[in-house]
């Protein structure tokens, strides 16, 4: 199990578990905030263990990499850089501090909520499939405005959550709500990863 915080303009915090039984996780997940951005990518590797760790961590990997592209061209890289591995789930998220727009693009079964100050849930429909480097794949780039002071959460499914928005509408910090989230995980017979964070104003 991991935690971590990132505290800068935007205020972060992180969760990773293992499947219960196994070493590696196979999911994993890149943060990168400058002046302009804050970059998030989550990947879930296909199945559990070190193979979908490497097919995860290629993505994360490209992402570190290319960081500065677009969140079209990254999708794009992932998925030449998940060939030969069995392939991955992807989310990326990609929020340009300075116009108050984000970009949004999935494939798989990685889920994304904003809740804005005014208690409006933005939840984009996930995209069935993976990233596999096999096949030419068309992607889906969504953009959305968003408001200082907004909440997110990006989470593999090994998470399973009811009432996101009453969750989201608690008068509570970001560490309290990631603390509640994880009393909540029963279960541990899958992967688990989330990014929760504060948009400050």
């Amino acid at each position: 199990m991991t935690q971590e915080k990132y505290i800068r303009s935007v205020q972060i915090e992180t969760y990773q578990r293992a499947k219960k039984g196994n070493m590696h996780c196979g999911d994993s997940f890149y943060i990168k905030e400058t002046d302009e951005y804050l970059l998030c990518v989550v990947a879930d590797g296909l199945g559990s263990g070190e193979h979908a760790m490497i097919a995860s961590s290629a993505v994360t990997e490209t992402a570190k990499r290319y960081c500065d592209d677009s969140v079209d061209e990254l999708m794009a890289k992932c998925n030449e850089a998940v060939r030969n591995t069995r392939g991955a789930a992807v989310a990326i998220l990609k929020f340009y501090k300075h116009t108050y727009k984000f970009a949004y693009n999935n494939i798989g079964n990685v889920r994304f909520y904003l809740y804005s100050p005014e208690g409006v849930l933005t939840y984009p429909l996930p995209v069935k499939g993976f990233l596999s480097g096999r096949v030419q794949q068309r992607f889906r780039t969504q953009t959305f405005a968003f408001r200082p002071e907004s909440r997110f959460l990006i989470h593999t499914d090994g998470l399973e959550l009811k009432e996101v928005k009453s969750m989201f509408a608690r008068p509570v910090s970001i560490e309290q709500l990631s603390s509640q989230i994880q009393h909540s995980m029963l279960s541990t017979n899958d992967d688990v990863t989330y990014v929760i964070g504060y948009l400050n104003s």
